[in-house]
């Protein structure tokens, strides 16, 4: 298997023989990581479960952690799950990873599709499924939203969704995104949405949708074929808690419930019980979500950028996002990450990612300098 370097280490090699300017301090604006505490409650409740360390945790998740999920997901998107349509995760990442080559095990020749420029998990689970693969596209020219042509979607066992969107930060509608579930019932393939940006957004009349909303809306209420991913990580400044569900089509979790018992990746008790409380709390949420946006607000009144519907990047269009990048690390000491490096086919040429993901004075200084950059 031929796996791609990831972007983080092809960012390392492009920067090795760059010296970056020591008058300013190192800015990394490259991982989507939030740099902020984790909430004391949710501590706590880490350290007040540490002895359920002598417990094997069951694949299936902990009772209650299932029903914290099934809860936030009612109260957000005013979708009502039963316990068989929603399985925790140990964060999202290996779930994308590893549903791909549990869906498509029996299939001779599969077929995946999604969003081009990606997440690379998505890549490298459709190497490890040795499938073929369609690129959807998102450009500037089609507002980095998903489309597929009739010929192309006949053709595909599994598709790939990410909206909100990384790196582009581009979003769809719930009547955009029904129009896949739409597609996925008449072709008969799993559709999918990662989800894991949802809850960064920044108007409260404006809210990403969820697949499982889009469904509903087009009355297939049992969500056959129709899947989300979800974390924790981004909307609770906790990716160390690995914890993620996905959730939809009954009939696909549960053999896919079976296929986990052998992967081995049930959560531990503790982090499940930190994870409970997490997930039944908004009070933090909220406040996370203020700080992003007084960054995406800065980043309005310094770069001119537009404040997306949700996500913490921007998708910023330079000229070689190459020499741009070398450039601004070795001037202004700040790393961030050319957008070839997470798309193929030309796809995030000229562009670059950048990470909001400080707090709102950190992030001032560090806009301030890139304009300084550009302008310069």
């Amino acid at each position: 298997m031929n796996f791609e370097k990831y972007p983080f280490e092809k960012l390392a090699i492009l920067l090795e023989d760059v010296t970056a300017n020591k008058d300013f301090e190192e800015s990394v604006l490259t991982i989507g990581e939030p740099k902020f505490e984790t909430p004391d409650f949710i501590q706590n409740a880490l350290k007040n479960s540490s002895s359920l360390l002598k417990k094997y945790p069951a694949s299936a998740g902990i009772p209650e952690l299932k029903d914290a999920m099934i809860n936030f997901v009612n109260t957000r998107f005013d979708v009502k799950l039963d316990v068989n349509q929603i399985i925790p995760t140990f964060g999202t990442r290996e779930a994308l990873f590893n549903f791909p080559q549990f869906a498509l095990f029996d299939i001779k020749d599969p077929v995946i599709a999604y969003t081009n420029p990606f997440y690379q998990i998505y890549e490298g689970a459709a190497i490890a499924s040795r499938a073929e693969v369609i690129h959807i596209n998102l450009t500037k020219e089609n507002d980095f939203k998903a489309h597929l042509s009739d010929e192309e979607l006949q053709r595909c066992d599994l598709v790939i969704l990410n909206f909100p969107n990384n790196p582009t930060a581009g979003s769809m509608s719930k009547e955009e995104l029904s129009v896949w579930v739409e597609k996925a019932l008449k072709f008969d393939f799993i559709l999918i949405n990662d989800e894991c940006y949802s809850e960064i957004y920044f108007n409260k009349e404006d809210k990403p949708a969820s697949l499982l909303e889009a469904s509903i809306l087009v009355g297939n209420t049992d969500f056959k074929n129709v899947l989300v991913m979800n974390s924790i990580s981004k909307r609770s400044s906790a990716p160390g808690l690995r914890s993620g569900f996905v959730a939809g089509d009954a009939k696909i979790l549960k053999e896919y419930l079976q296929y986990r018992t052998y992967v081995g990746c049930a959560s531990p008790v503790p982090l499940q019980q930190a994870a409970v409380v997490a997930w039944n709390d908004q009070e933090h949420v909220d406040y996370f979500r203020s700080v992003y946006k007084k960054n995406f607000i800065l980043a309005e009144e310094i770069l001119g950028t537009k404040i997306p519907q949700a996500t913490f990047y921007i998708w910023l269009e330079v000229q070689d996002e190459l020499e741009f990048t070398r450039n601004l690390y070795k001037e202004k000491n700040i790393k961030v990450v050319p957008g070839s490096f997470l798309g193929r086919e030309e796809q995030g040429k000229n562009y670059v990612r950048i990470a909001l993901v400080e707090n709102a004075e950190k992030t001032k200084e560090v806009l301030l300098r890139l304009k300084d950059f550009i302008n310069g």
